[in-house]
């Protein structure tokens, strides 16, 4: 990424990281000009040859070189690069290299270097590789001077001539600078000729020159940026939960699906498969930080609101609620949890914008220090797989307006300490296979309108009715032991008492009075 850095300065650096050197190669017309790339020595044009010659002058009709000097200078033997990569987090990311050549030096000279700026074996391995010869790029050096101006970086030619066998060799240039004088433009030095004087430096030309690293340009700080996306996307991310944004400062991309490059976003857990995950959506303002302060790795580390992006709740007035509320993806509402932390006003609330999933790995316990109401708008199943037991200290209301059904495959038993009392506004139907049995300890009573059947714990048996009609299709046999049977006697006995004729519309009324109640 360029920042703060102009094209030259961003071209240099990104070709000295990648090993490429660059030199411009000057013709009389500019649009003969041109610059030149490459990344090996193999590359470059050689002139010939030109001879040693240190007695020549510089204005001499012969090209030569007349001062050639020869240094070897310490400089770093080794080079420990290392990095990280979130995509590959347990690579160890380190490289090291060493010149294959070192002249007159110990080897304890190392340079370590964090961040690499490599995110994978390859170039983690060439840019160890290019930093060292880029540190020691100057180690084997000669500094000469000429008078030709076809000595100019990236020209290679072979020296002659030099008493020194060593330095016969074939040589390239990395550096010139030429300065020329013309004192015949001065009144009164018509007579003297035209000097050039080159002063270069060239290395072996088996040596393929790399620039030295350049700094990085350094964000200072945190900067704000919009997430985006493509049009109609609200959350746009990648499989890591990445983000694309658009910064203030960009004048040239759009706010889409390529205004950036993907941006990793802090959250407040992270783990294993487990953690918390919130992944910014389009048009949110985050806050973006640079790992190292390096414009190429961005992170988002926080969001925030704005004018026109406000907080959930109307602030100042909600200042005493703790919200997490979502947003309905292409949709209206929203899952919130909410704690209100006012005196006297503290509350938790839970709202799911469709369905509510809870699963309980072991036990759950419930407690609730006062009141509670439920209310379910549809339907209700509840599956219990073992024992469920139920205690009410108090009392206990049921009220349903439709049916009810009970369906008990082994057994059913009920006691109850008091009074049990039935009410049924339609037909009371009970049905036994074997046996049905009514027992009391002191009075059993069926009574029917005028009608009344009292069975007493003494033994005495009273039937009231207006009329009798038994019908037996077999024998029939009525005992009296130790007793008299009477058909119609003077004195009878006190007879069972009957409801009466009213006593249907009493049971009627006393349903209506329920459930007219309940309708209330």
């Amino acid at each position: 990424m360029q920042f703060m850095e102009t094209d030259y300065d961003y071209i240099s650096r990104l070709s000295a990281e990648e090993g490429i050197f660059f030199y411009e190669q000057e013709y009389l017309e500019a649009s003969d000009q041109k610059l030149t790339f490459a990344d090996n020595c193999s590359a470059l044009t050689g002139i010939g040859s030109l001879p040693y010659n240190p007695n020549t002058a510089s204005e001499a009709d012969t090209y030569c070189i007349n001062n050639f000097r020869r240094s070897v200078r310490i400089r770093p033997s080794e080079v420990v690069t290392q990095d990280y990569t979130f995509t590959a987090p347990n690579w160890q990311a380190q490289y090291q290299e060493q010149p294959s050549k070192m002249k007159y030096q110990h080897d304890l000279y190392k340079i370590f270097d964090y961040p690499g700026r490599f995110k994978d074996e390859q170039h983690g391995a060439d840019f160890a590789k290019y930093q060292i010869e880029g540190w020691r790029n100057n180690a084997d050096v000669v500094a000469g001077r000429s008078n030709t101006p076809e000595l100019s970086p990236g020209v290679c030619f072979a020296l002659t001539n030099h008493p020194r066998e060593d330095l016969n060799v074939n040589w390239q240039v990395v550096s010139s600078e030429m300065s020329g004088d013309q004192p015949q433009a001065w009144i009164g030095n018509e007579g003297q000729g035209t000097t050039l004087v080159n002063e270069f430096e060239v290395i072996p030309s088996t040596q393929t020159w790399r620039s030295m690293p350049h700094p990085k340009p350094r964000v200072d700080g945190p900067q704000t940026a919009i997430v985006t996306g493509p049009p109609g996307e609200e959350i746009f991310c990648d499989e890591h939960g990445r983000v694309r944004v658009k910064f203030a400062w960009d004048r040239y991309n759009k706010a889409d699906n390529y205004s950036s490059c993907w941006i990793r976003v802090s959250q407040a857990w992270a783990g294993t498969g487990f953690g918390n995950i919130a992944v910014p959506r389009v048009g949110q303002e985050v806050i973006v930080d640079f790992l190292n302060g390096d414009p190429d790795q961005p992170i988002i580390t926080g969001r925030t609101y704005h004018a026109t992006n406000r907080a959930p709740g109307g602030l100042p007035g909600t200042k005493t609620q703790m919200a997490i509320r979502s947003q309905t993806y292409k949709g209206d509402g929203y899952n919130e949890l909410m704690f209100e932390d006012a005196t006297g006003n503290q509350l938790l609330s839970m709202q799911a914008q469709k369905d509510m999933k809870t699963k309980v790995l072991n036990d759950q316990a419930l407690t609730v220090d006062r009141h509670r109401v439920k209310t379910i708008k549809g339907n209700e199943i509840n599956t219990i797989k073992g024992y469920r037991t139920k205690i009410v200290t108090g009392n206990e209301t049921n009220a349903i307006e439709g049916f009810q059904g009970s369906t008990v495959k082994v057994g059913q038993s009920a006691a109850v300490q008091g009074d049990v009392a039935q009410l049924t506004g339609g037909t009371h139907t009970s049905l036994a296979v074997k046996i049905v049995t009514i027992g009391s300890g002191e009075l059993i009573r069926l009574e029917c309108g005028e009608s009344a059947l009292e069975l007493h714990a003494s033994g005495a048996i009273n039937l009231k009715g207006k009329s009798l009609n038994v019908t037996i299709e077999g024998n029939g046999v009525i005992n009296t032991l130790g007793g008299v049977l009477g058909l119609n006697p003077s004195s009878p006995g006190s007879p069972a008492s009957a409801p009466g004729e009213s006593y249907k519309e009493s049971i009627q009324n006393s349903i209506d009075g329920i459930f007219n109640k309940e309708s209330e």
